[in-house]
């Protein structure tokens, strides 16, 4: 079986780029901290990294948007989304385009960085989704939160979740609590990113991961996405799930997709 010694050392190699933004980013929102005068953010390592990673990701999200419409199944995929729908983690908003308002009734997007709430604004207004989308600048994990804004046990249609779980402090809580907050027959959409299968690719994630991590908006490189979103609880279909590690092995960001329903009786 070929090794692809080439593929693989230009995938591994590249990590080195976001990282080098990620750097930059830190500097520059702890730069802008001092010229605000803004001192305590300065010496707020939760702080630098929000802003920081505000800054990479919107300096990086034209990139992305042309990577995601071209080269993923996001297009097919996020349309698929109906009724009461939580998103989690919008950032600027990539995938407000992609809701079909026929089907969606409510969303209510759940943002912890404050920094993107403008960005989320001007894609809602930009989509016309006013009326329809809601964003919490909260966590998941922040149920009193959720609950003042309706959303609860059994409440919810459809769970959006593009590369997120893979920087939500404890994953293993948090797909508890989606599950929790999904009704009978809910779905859980989603497009994640996960440890390797490859043994090569998974030294590399290994190697990368603690600078990643701290970088990139506590994106972890590491983690087993499929063993955590399927212990969850019971889901129908959970051998539906689709991926492209088969296609290239070497990549450090394999993603994993489905859509996960939730028996009607668990």
């Amino acid at each position: 079986m070929p090794w692809h010694l080439k593929e693989r050392f230009a995938s591994y190699s590249q990590a080195w780029e976001p990282i080098i933004y990620g750097i930059w980013a830190v500097y520059a929102g702890a730069k802008k901290s001092f010229r605000e005068g803004r001192y305590r953010d300065m010496f707020s390592m939760p702080s630098l990294q929000d802003s920081g990673f505000y800054l990479w990701f919107t300096t990086l999200n034209e990139h992305m948007v042309n990577f995601e419409s071209n080269l993923t199944v996001l297009p097919t995929l996020v349309p698929t989304v109906s009724g009461v729908v939580l998103e989690l983690g919008p950032g600027v908003g990539n995938q407000l385009c992609r809701f079909d308002k026929t089907k969606v009734t409510r969303v209510v997007g759940v943002e912890p960085n404050a920094h993107f709430a403008p960005d989320v604004a001007r894609n809602v207004a930009e989509h016309g989704l006013e009326g329809v989308y809601e964003l919490l600048t909260c966590g998941i994990e922040d149920s009193d939160v959720l609950e003042r804004h309706g959303i609860v046990a059994g409440s919810v249609d459809t769970i959006l979740s593009v590369q997120v779980l893979c920087s939500v402090a404890d994953p293993q809580s948090v797909v508890r609590e989606l599950y929790r907050l999904l009704k009978p027959g809910g779905r859980l959409v989603f497009w994640e990113h996960h440890r390797s299968s490859d043994r090569a690719t998974v030294v590399a994630q290994y190697f990368w991961n603690p600078l990643w991590r701290r970088l990139i908006g506590g994106c972890n490189l590491t983690r087993d996405m499929k063993a955590i979103i399927g212990a969850a609880g019971p889901w129908e279909n959970l051998d539906s799930l689709e991926g492209d590690e088969k296609e290239k092995p070497w990549g450090l960001m394999p993603r994993v997709w489905g859509e996960l329903v939730k028996p009607e009786r668990t």
